[in-house]
């Protein structure tokens, strides 16, 4: 069909929209070890690399185990290299995150792969619903994550969630416990980011008296309290090496063995993660274990960033008003208001929104709130944060109305981030925890602007050859 969307459509309109139609993406392999394969792919994201789960499995040695991801975007096709070891390339220039729109010819290792997307076209259903258990969507991206979850649930396979901080990580998890046939059982939540690496393995897995100094009394531990239920990791990522092993071999045998204890105890529970770290990127550069990533994502489910479905805005509004009432504290917020609310790029996703909404309800007035949380967390971190006087005059200085808007705006922009981000490096001495946690930015969106300008920190030396 010649007719075909350049990247996807919807069927139908508003609410009523049943399906997304997709244009449907060919991956050739040119040139490499595999000879020629092709392959011909439908997903939103589509991942290159030498491990048997990759959609494009490679046997080019060059080749890391997840080398570089697509996904669809608007506009085209994000290409982004996963922090792979020999890097990726297009026409001879080392990328990191690019979008394409049409064909393209992509280099990895010794392997040169054609991208062609192909005029015809596949139908996505999606979900009628717009509630999943905790979790509320209108939004054709969040239909389709109440799709996957009502799949999935039934299950007992092992599921990692992904998405930015504040996407809604943990009300997915709950979804899918709820959905389950483990759901009169218990869900216990582990955040592996808030307990200090001495406590972890206590946490998981229970300890017996006296094992280390305070352990006053027996305790189990997560594992054996959610007998029969759900176990909920949540932050995977920010769990240690040295306990990644660990963790393992307690997923592999479904024993776990309490500190002090000398005998293993059987366990019977559905294991979820989420993170917000991008864990094919520390598999590659070596901070987080392969085999336990893998045993972690045997079903992916990623959650939108609230920005990319700003349809959502009012369904979430109506739900905090609904609340407010209930709780006997009526508030209102008028259409231009939320018209407003909409075009906010929300960098703290659902959790800044209901932020604000609360703190407009405390104020008592929308716009003050929408003022704070400007201030307690920048709409866009390469934005000044409430600019003073005199850096709006140095910025006018700089500001040559000669220059195309779109170029100067780019080109001002870009030394500010650049110096930003400098700066906060140094600030926190390269640690990009800290140094997220201290702009007040996402972890995975400082990370990108690090690799934007390379300036990430590295441990790592070249070498040609994966593992």
């Amino acid at each position: 069909m010649t007719d075909a969307p350049l990247h996807t459509q919807q069927i139908g309109s508003g609410q009523g929209i049943t399906a997304l139609r997709r244009r449907r993406l060919r991956l050739d392999v040119i040139k490499g070890p595999n000879k020629k394969t092709r392959v011909d792919l439908e997903g939103d994201r589509i991942v290159v690399g030498t491990h048997e789960t990759c959609d494009l499995v490679l046997t080019d040695p060059t080749v890391s185990r997840q080398h570089f991801e697509i996904e669809l975007v608007t506009g085209g096709y994000a290409i982004r290299d996963l922090d792979s070891l020999n890097g990726t390339f297009i026409d001879s220039l080392r990328i990191r995150d690019v979008v394409v729109p049409r064909n393209t010819t992509i280099t990895i290792g010794e392997t040169r792969i054609k991208m062609a997307p192909q005029d015809d076209t596949v139908d996505l259903p999606l979900s009628s619903e717009t509630r999943c258990g905790p979790l509320v969507g209108r939004s054709p991206e969040m239909r389709r994550v109440f799709d996957l979850i009502r799949k999935v649930a039934p299950a007992d396979a092992t599921v990692l969630i992904t998405g930015e901080s504040g996407t809604g990580k943990e009300l997915a998890a709950r979804a899918l416990h709820d959905l389950s046939n483990r759901c009169d059982a218990p869900f216990v939540v582990v955040d592996c980011a808030a307990l200090p690496p001495t406590l972890i393995e206590s946490e998981l897995y229970g300890h017996e008296r006296g094992a280390f100094t305070g352990a006053e009394k027996s305790r189990i531990g997560a594992f054996e309290a959610a007998d029969g239920g759900t176990v909920f990791l949540d932050e995977i990522g920010e769990l240690p090496v040295d306990l990644q092993t660990r963790l393992l071999g307690v997923i592999e045998r479904r024993q776990v063995q309490p500190l002090g204890s000398a005998k293993t105890r059987k366990i019977n529970v559905r294991l979820i993660a989420a993170t917000n770290r991008d864990l094919r990127r520390e598999v590659n550069r070596e901070t987080f274990r392969s085999d336990l990533y893998f045993r972690l994502a045997v079903v992916g489910l990623h959650m939108p960033a609230l920005r990319d479905r700003p349809d959502d805005i009012p369904l979430y509004i109506d739900a905090f008003l609904a609340d407010q009432t209930a709780a006997g504290f009526a508030f209102s917020i008028d259409p231009d208001t939320i018209v407003a609310l909409k075009l906010r790029p929300w960098p703290g996703n659902v959790r800044e929104l209901r932020n604000t909404l609360e703190r407009a309800a405390a104020l008592g007035e929308i716009d003050a709130a929408m003022s704070d949380s400007e201030a307690a967390q920048p709409q866009d971190p390469t934005l000044p944060d409430g600019p003073s006087d005199g850096l709006v005059r140095e910025f006018a200085a700089k500001a040559d109305p000669a220059v195309p808007f779109k170029t100067g705006k780019a080109l001002l922009v870009g030394t500010y981030e650049q110096a930003y981000i400098e700066s906060l490096m140094k600030k926190h001495n390269n640690n990009i925890t800290r140094a997220a946690r201290g702009a007040e930015i996402d972890r995975v969106y400082l990370l990108r602007l690090l690799d934007k300008y390379d300036m990430r920190p590295s441990k790592r030396g070249k070498v040609k050859r994966t593992t």
